[in-house]
């Protein structure tokens, strides 16, 4: 079992890694990364809804939904962003 410090020392060390991964992309990159991201989101919404699907009391079951909600509201955000993008490089026709 992980305990609080252990916890927190593993996240503290995601959010540093995180960060200097994200600020050594290039600019032309974005977009594609974006996308991965969307995929990301994408399994904290699974991740979301089989802890709400164990969980037990009103309070996990509170929890567990507000975060289905706010997962499901992150990946289709992230999606509509990314494709705001995309228009932004395609060329006009008339």
């Amino acid at each position: 079992m992980i305990t609080g410090f252990v916890a927190l020392y593993i996240f503290m060390l995601a959010a540093f890694t995180g960060y200097e991964i994200i600020g050594r992309v290039p600019a032309i990159l974005h977009t594609p990364l974006m996308s991965g991201s969307n995929f990301v989101h994408g399994i904290v919404l699974v991740g979301a809804m089989v802890a709400l699907g164990h969980a037990e009391g009103f309070w996990e079951v509170l929890i567990g939904f507000i975060g289905v909600i706010l997962a499901a509201g992150n990946a289709v955000g992230g999606y509509v962003v990314t494709e705001r993008m995309l228009e932004m490089f395609k060329s006009s026709k008339d």
